[in-house]
């Protein structure tokens, strides 16, 4: 039985709204801040969903494109704003039309692999919505390709990471909910173009194939909200109470979030030509 049908007390913090004129590295910092608590069992297991406007999440070998400086143009002329994460993975957009869901748990308890954090997700997500057939592998021509893209007649929709601290682990899915899939990714395929300006590189970025990628109101033929979806989510979690961090929990989101916004400052000032 999945763990999301079970009598399992949840916590529940949506700030699919309240975040979205943030910068996404709060979201990094608060999922860290939670998967500290939550492994330490000073709170119980959470479920947050968080949305950030018009913005690429980088990881850290985008930011080593031999052209990385044009690349960052592209994005700043399609009216978005970048990151980089300091964990592994590719660029993924982020914008109002996306929604991003952090299940996070204890080891405490039992230990918790790498394959087994992917299963939970994917469970959510066909939970979500179980009209659809999901399938769980990699979709060549998709951006920040993984085993665990999700896809519906092989159009990916979805991508999972996971973050583990403290014995805490955070797995994290970006839905493309609403709008257009192949529109995101062609500006994906626009900033590996300029970024590689034509040249051989050792690391192997992605061949973009925009037809590859959609939404979910798409795949599905129905209008999907972001709203819509994180109602959905909260009934299939019992209906908690919504638990934002409380007050003293914020000194340890300080922490996290001075660490995640040092590193990402340490990566943009890196020389990018």
């Amino acid at each position: 039985m999945s763990i999301f049908m079970e009598d399992k007390q949840w916590r529940f913090w949506d700030q699919s709204s309240s975040a979205r004129n943030r910068s996404a590295l709060e979201s990094f910092a608060a999922d860290d801040t939670l998967c500290e608590l939550v492994g330490s069992q000073k709170s119980a297991p959470t479920v947050r969903t968080w949305v950030h406007d018009d913005t690429i999440v980088l990881g850290i070998q985008d930011h080593r494109l031999p052209h990385i400086g044009k690349a960052m143009d592209v994005l700043k002329d399609h009216d978005y704003q970048a990151i980089v994460r300091n964990s592994g993975g590719l660029a993924v957009v982020l914008d109002s039309g996306v929604l991003n869901i952090s299940v996070v748990l204890s080891e405490t308890q039992g230990a918790i692999d790498i394959p087994q954090g992917y299963e939970i997700m994917l469970e959510l997500v066909e939970a979500l919505f179980p009209e659809a057939k999901i399938d769980a592998y990699e979709i060549v021509g998709s951006y920040c390709p993984g085993s665990y893209d999700l896809s519906i007649g092989g159009k990916k929709f979805a991508g999972i990471s996971q973050r583990r601290i403290r014995r805490g682990i955070a797995v994290q899915v970006y839905l493309c909910v609403e709008g257009s899939g192949s529109e995101r990714a062609e500006i994906i395929r626009e900033f590996y173009e300029a970024g590689k300006g034509g040249e051989e590189t050792k690391f192997s970025y992605p061949d973009i194939q925009p037809e590859v990628m959609a939404s979910l109101s798409e795949l599905l033929g129905r209008d999907i909200t972001v709203p819509e979806v994180v109602l959905d989510l909260h009934e299939l979690l019992g209906s908690p109470a919504p638990m934002p961090l409380q007050e003293e929990e914020i000194e340890l989101y300080s922490f996290y979030l001075k660490r995640v916004l040092d590193r990402n400052e340490k990566m943009l000032e890196r020389p990018i030509e």
